[in-house]
């Protein structure tokens, strides 16, 4: 798969993992491609915290309104019965712990759920925006992510950049598969079968605890 190929196998699996009428906020960068694999016949409301709830389709690259954006600055769609407000009040959602599902991309994730995506010291970042309060306050939190960086492994034994939050995450989705992070380490639930168990084993430095997982089913 070439790189847009496994962007869109990601966020195709991760739509799976929505109920209806869940509220669901989709980070900045690859998890805003969820939104273009929504199943049919689930039902659900997507957030923005700086201000939105239900986001549509993404708009074309004429017919759009550049002041209804979502918090990576990307224009964005509203359906009908959306609706935009102040920033006090989509922190109390995400902080009163209303949100049901977080998608968020990462640097790193260890076997403790804790997980780095906010800053690689010594670079510039826009700041940290709002991971650290999406991750502890939404109800489950799944991450979408490559499996590797140029071959370096991102699912660690321990996060070595700076945390966005500790034991937070729930899921890990992958091209090469989906990991459900529970007390005793990662699980591997699901996995590609274009790679081997050993190639997933071989590229995540964590322990991975493999008990009969199955073949993903996805179509992009």
């Amino acid at each position: 798969m070439d790189k847009q190929q496994t962007r869109n196998f990601i966020a195709s699996r991760v739509a799976k993992e929505f109920k209806n009428n869940d509220l669901v906020n989709l980070g900045i960068g690859l998890p805003t491609l969820v939104a273009n694999f929504l199943p049919k016949d689930v039902s659900i409301n997507l957030q923005s915290e700086n201000g939105l709830i239900g986001l549509g389709p993404k708009p074309d690259e004429v017919n759009f309104d550049k002041d209804i954006t979502n918090a990576g600055g990307q224009p964005v769609t509203l359906l009908d019965g959306g609706m935009y407000f102040d920033s006090t009040l989509s922190f109390s959602i995400i902080r009163g712990g209303h949100v049901d599902v977080t998608v968020l991309g990462s640097l790193q994730v260890d076997e403790a759920g804790s997980l780095a995506n906010w800053i690689i010291p010594g670079k510039m970042v826009p700041g940290m925006g709002g991971a650290m309060d999406l991750v502890t306050g939404a109800k489950k939190v799944i991450i979408a992510m490559t499996h590797t960086n140029r071959g370096k492994p991102k699912i660690l034994k321990v996060c070595t950049l700076p945390l966005t939050a500790k034991n937070q995450v729930n899921m890990i989705v992958t091209e090469m598969g989906v990991m459900s992070i529970k007390d005793d380490g990662i699980h591997l639930v699901e996995y590609n079968p274009e790679y081997t168990l050993d190639e997933i084993k071989n590229a995540t430095e964590a322990n991975l605890i493999v008990n009969n997982p199955i073949k993903m089913n996805v179509e992009v």
